[in-house]
């Protein structure tokens, strides 16, 4: 038996009781976008705010030769494939973070944001050996951040000994340092973590596994990083973990949570072009972005984590 979804048989409805008008076709063509690495083509119910900010995605780009690696590259996720998924979800403003298949090498990152113009930022990988005029030219070109994405050692490009060290060279320029740990990792490296001079910023709802989920305790540990001022945690990754399939009801409960104790400190990403998924079960990201309408309460609150935090965090002008 083929199942309708309820939004797919609504639209469908409509289609059928409108009678033909050139106007009206074009307007529900243009609102059909199919984005490579991306599910479905429709809209999301909810209509993003001006300056709406994706603050997790990863760019691609064939131009800029990748380093050998176990992960297997996503094809079609170059600027030009985002830019549909801007257009599809209705933000403007990105933040592009060097993938895994690129190491230390921050030259795809620089030149995507400057493809996507004065909304873009960038979080970069670097070693320790990193000199000064290297990190001055990733400020210049809009980088705000470091990131140790740590959650897979056999793929990652840094270690967790070079945390601490990296931190302290980064703070004088103001830029974060970006955590993709597991759960487990969180609550085994709190004290270093509590250590470190910068702010910093948490990947996919801090990963606590499942089925602990929000009572894991690196929860806790994130909360209390939080209560100290000084960290950021990304709403994103519905899909990462739940062993349930969308509307990810496991991500939902931890989300919720999050955004009840600090909804100033929230920011949400699509993690655009999902390179963990596989190229055929790639996410639906019209669902993804309606997701927040399940994980905040009122539009004040969508209002911040999309607009006012992602301004803080990285930057941005009050407009654009």
């Amino acid at each position: 038996m083929i199942r309708v979804g309820r939004r797919t048989f609504l639209k469908g409805a409509a289609l059928v009781a409108w009678p033909s008008h050139p106007a009206f076709e074009s307007r529900v063509a243009a609102a059909q976008v199919a984005v490579p690495n991306s599910t479905g083509t429709e809209p999301p119910t909810f209509k993003a705010p001006a300056l709406a900010c994706d603050c997790h995605i990863h760019i691609y780009d064939g131009r800029f030769p990748m380093v050998p690696s176990a992960r297997v590259p996503p094809l079609d996720a170059a600027v030009p494939q985002y830019k549909l998924l801007q257009r599809r979800i209705g933000t403007s403003r990105v933040v592009v973070v060097t993938p895994r298949n690129y190491a230390t090498q921050n030259d795809v990152t620089l030149d995507a944001i400057a493809q996507l113009g004065p909304g873009a930022r960038g979080v970069a990988v670097v070693h320790p050996s990193v000199t000064d005029a290297e990190l001055i030219h990733l400020n210049r070109g809009g980088v705000r951040g470091i990131r140790f994405s740590l959650n897979d050692p056999a793929t990652a490009a840094v270690r967790f000994d070079m945390v601490e060290p990296l931190s302290a060279r980064v703070a004088d320029l103001g830029w974060h340092v970006q955590f993709n740990l597991e759960g487990d990792q969180i609550v085994e490296w709190a004290a270093m973590l509590r250590r470190l001079p910068t702010a910093m910023v948490f990947d996919h709802m801090g990963n606590p596994p499942l089925p602990a989920g929000a009572a894991h305790p690196s929860n806790g540990v994130v909360r209390d990083l939080i209560d100290r001022g000084r960290t950021w945690v990304k709403l994103s990754g519905p899909y990462l973990k739940t062993p349930a399939g969308p509307p990810y009801p496991e991500a939902t409960k931890i989300a919720r949570s999050l955004v009840r104790a600090a909804p100033e400190r929230m920011v949400w990403g699509s993690d655009w072009p999902h390179p963990t998924a596989p190229a055929d079960r790639k996410p639906n990201d019209a669902l993804l972005f309606d997701l927040l309408l399940e994980w905040t309460s009122d539009e004040r609150t969508r209002d911040a984590v999309l607009v006012k935090n992602p301004a803080a965090l990285y930057g941005f002008a009050t407009a654009d």
